[in-house]
């Protein structure tokens, strides 16, 4: 009769060994768990809202494979990744300030850049009456800093203030979201003469165009000849009397602040002229064509930009209508430019893909953004204890109220000369809101009949937000 065979105690220090690893797992685990759940309000992350956000991010790196011509996105966490371009990419733009040539790879926070880019899709981004009405600080101090020949700290002289910018300034949103299916944002790229967009940029419903980019002939089967918004810097004053010239009903949006020779110029064109509202945000591209995004986001449902030559060899800036020039960051723009498509914020128009079919079934749709969205903002507010700030207006800092859309003061100085007088540029401040279209009626009564203004400064919050009386309620 055979003895059992007695465990081998050489096998003993083994199983101890797996009891200790699954303890020290486990321990881990719950240190993890409690770090995440049971800590204070401000640490803790929802497992369903993270899980959406990580499927979002899946989502945007499917999307930056398919359209990004070599550009890879990688994930950090459920919030960041890192766009990189490929080993071999020509790195040629010297950083002047610090003597350094721009990096191939680049950090964005896609939670803070949906939250960001969905907020301006209902934010005004024209200064208004109501807006400085509205805050605090907008007449003595905000006002002040938008007039550059104010010769003053703030607007003691309210009168001197309102004399200055009573020109650009409607009392209420000239413009509205939503107001615009369709909108072409064209740069002023280069690479825009190895194209033939000219009639498809004409097709869309409103097109903006940057500072003194011509608009004839010569480049018309490049650029088009359609002109419905123009974003100028406050450089460009002095030029753009001929540039508007033949187009009394292109708007001009002065990108900075008001100074003399624009209300010098003001006064001997027809064109409605506006202030964009100020807005300073850390973001990964610079320039007047990233406000010029804004602007159409603030107003379009779908934004078509041309000529921001964001595909490789991009290792200069060039114009399309002058000579070469510097100042702007060519690989920084286009990594950027191309995490906004792959966010559904833009569509992007360039010479390498002018033959491709451009479907966009590789671009997360808005269901798959809305939930993105609706997870980004929990998790803020979770992680910032602020559980108070719930429904469309939880980030309303400041309240006002002001009467119906097409009431209060129409924008013009009193000595306006009687060519700009006798314009049409207040076509847009006495606009009905039954005169919109169908989804930009829907969506001035989803927002209650309210404005949405962006504070200055780099916070995503804190909104100003101006309601208006409804039809029913007027």
């Amino acid at each position: 009769m055979s003895r059992p065979i007695k465990p081998s105690s050489s096998r003993r220090p083994t199983f101890i060994h797996l009891i200790c690893a699954a303890t020290i797992f486990s321990l881990l685990v719950f240190l993890i768990q409690s770090y995440f759940f049971t800590s204070t309000p401000s640490k803790s992350l929802n497992v369903e809202d993270v899980q959406i956000l990580s499927d979002f991010q899946s989502d945007v790196q499917q999307c930056v494979a398919n359209r990004g011509f070599g550009l890879t996105a990688h994930t950090v966490d459920h919030c960041k990744l890192v766009l990189k371009f490929p080993k071999g990419t020509n790195s040629t733009w010297l950083n002047p300030q610090f003597k350094t040539y721009e990096p191939l790879e680049y950090t964005y926070d896609i939670c803070e850049a949906v939250l960001l880019w969905e907020q301006y899709r209902n934010t005004t981004t024209v200064l208004t009456r109501e807006y400085l009405d509205a805050r605090p600080d907008g007449w003595m101090d905000y006002a002040a800093k938008r007039i550059a020949q104010l010769g003053a700290k703030d607007c003691s002289n309210r009168t001197l203030c309102e004399e200055h910018l009573n020109p650009i300034l409607p009392a209420s949103p000239p413009f509205h979201p939503r107001q615009f299916e369709k909108c072409a944002v064209v740069g002023n790229s280069g690479d825009l003469l190895k194209t033939e967009f000219g009639e498809e940029i004409d097709s869309h419903d409103a097109v903006i165009r940057d500072n003194e980019a011509p608009v004839n002939e010569k480049y018309a089967k490049h650029v088009g000849l359609k002109r419905n918004f123009r974003l100028g810097v406050r450089g460009t004053a002095k030029n753009m009397v001929p540039i508007l010239k033949g187009s009394d009903d292109e708007v001009l949006v002065i990108k900075s602040v008001t100074h003399r020779d624009f209300n010098k110029m003001i006064d001997t064109i027809p064109n409605p002229v506006y202030l964009f509202q100020g807005i300073v945000l850390r973001r990964g591209a610079k320039g007047t064509g990233m406000k010029s995004v804004e602007l159409a986001l603030s107003m379009c449902d779908i934004v078509d930009i041309y000529g921001f030559t964001v595909d490789p060899g991009y290792t200069e800036w060039t114009r399309y209508f002058s000579e070469p020039r510097k100042g702007h960051n060519p690989l920084q723009g286009r990594a950027y430019y191309q995490l906004l498509e792959c966010l559904g914020v833009i569509r992007i128009h360039s010479p390498m893909r002018a033959k491709r079919a451009q479907d966009w079934s590789d671009v997360p749709g808005r269901e798959k953004i809305g939930r993105a969205h609706a997870a980004a903002t929990r998790l803020k507010r979770n992680q910032e204890g602020e559980y108070d700030k719930v429904g469309q207006f939880g980030n309303c800092k400041v309240w006002g109220n002001a009467g119906p859309y097409g009431s209060g003061p129409v924008s013009g100085a009193k000595d306006m000369s009687s060519k700009r007088r006798n314009s049409n540029y207040s076509k847009w401040e006495l606009m009905t809101v039954k005169s919109l279209r169908k989804e930009a009626q829907e969506h001035y009564k989803q927002m209650e009949g309210v404005s949405l203004y962006k504070m200055d400064g780099n916070k995503l919050d804190d909104m100003v937000c101006v309601r208006h009386p409804l039809d029913s309620e007027a």
